[in-house]
């Protein structure tokens, strides 16, 4: 559960990052929508894109791993047409925030992993 607010928590920081960079990624200026965009960002992740994952496995290993990038793409596309004032914007647009929200999840998931490692060497 802790792990899904982090992820949660993640993706809030890496949607609101994108939306500053990218003038096409609006949310209304309202917190909850983008709180909401996150939200469905987050269960998109940890319930659809396996499935999908799973689905376009042909197609990501013919294309050596490119298609997977475009599944991520499919995650931010699925919480634009959920919430309704969060626009993702074009294709441009998504190829970009995609990569965002990569990086500041890859960031964002290496303290947490460095924060359980000296959690456990604490416990010890």
């Amino acid at each position: 559960m802790l792990e899904l607010l982090a992820r949660f928590a993640g993706n809030l920081a890496a949607l609101w990052v994108a939306s500053e960079i990218f003038d096409e990624m609006t949310y209304g200026d309202e917190f909850g929508v983008l709180a909401l965009a996150a939200l469905v960002f987050t269960v998109a992740n940890w319930i659809v894109k396996p499935v999908v994952t799973l689905l376009a496995l042909p197609l990501i290993v013919l294309t050596l791993g490119v298609a997977y990038f475009f599944v991520n793409v499919l995650m931010l596309l699925l919480a634009d047409w959920v919430v309704d004032d969060f626009e993702a914007g074009g294709f441009w647009t998504l190829v970009g925030a995609t990569i965002v929200v990569w990086l500041i999840n890859v960031i964002i998931s290496a303290a947490v992993h460095d924060w359980k490692r000296s959690s456990a060497r604490r416990a010890d």
